[in-house]
């Protein structure tokens, strides 16, 4: 199924570390931090709700998350919120950046295996500094002959990166965690995708209803692929 493919593309966030839950466990504390004002479920629901409207302007990531915060903390309050809450708002995000990188199980003797034999890249969305701030402290930089930190991973985005890297379609693989962002924007422009799903995902990322086919291959870890290839 694979003989054809050249270039390997890895997902950074839940494919290769840790990085989803630390997003909810600040929601929690978030949640703690107001509610004098509202319930967990109304405070949850305004937050997506508002980095939702703000992806277009903000991006991804943890600056985007952090402005967010602060957004729908300002207006679940009706502006009561003070300085000094606002300033543990942004203490989350600041923890948050420089957590310590957690890698996922397996990660390392994937990319080592699979070195040798193809062209590994990173394509990842999220913030530039964060994301190369992130791969440098993972030590996995040298496996990866180019790295693409994405503001969209849609058919566009995926079209413009293979031609960059000077393939066909069917010579690129891309591995990750996310149905919607790694998966079937590759099956839609006739490459290949291994989904390895992982055990949080953010909402934005959650396709209803989506039923499995045999347009892409899914794993229960990245040392699956090992023997998809």
């Amino acid at each position: 199924m694979y003989s054809n493919i050249k270039v390997i593309a890895f997902d950074a966030d839940d494919t290769l570390w840790v990085n989803e839950p630390y997003f909810r466990e600040v929601e929690h504390q978030f949640c703690n931090l107001l509610s004098s004002y509202e319930t967990e479920n109304k405070i949850n629901h305004e937050l997506l709700k508002k980095e939702l409207e703000n992806l277009w302007l903000y991006g991804y990531g943890v600056k985007s998350f952090l402005l967010s915060l602060i957004e729908t903390a300002i207006e679940l309050s009706n502006g009561r919120i003070n300085a000094h809450d606002i300033n543990k708002i942004i203490g989350f995000g600041k923890k948050m950046l420089t957590k310590p990188i957690q890698l996922l199980d397996g990660v390392e003797e994937v990319l080592k295996t699979l070195s040798p034999k193809y062209k590994l890249i990173l394509a990842t969305k999220g913030d530039l500094l964060d994301q190369e701030r992130k791969l440098e402290k993972s030590g996995l930089t040298n496996y990866f002959d180019h790295v693409e930190i994405l503001s969209q991973k849609k058919e566009e985005n995926y079209i413009r990166l293979i031609k960059f890297l000077n393939i066909q379609p069917i010579e690129f693989l891309m591995i990750g965690n996310s149905l919607k962002s790694d998966i079937l924007p590759l099956v839609g422009v006739g490459a290949n995708a291994i989904h390895i799903p992982y055990h949080t995902t953010w909402a934005h990322e959650e396709i209803a209803g989506h039923i499995e086919d045999d347009s892409y291959r899914k794993g229960d870890s990245l040392l699956d692929i090992l023997n998809f290839l």
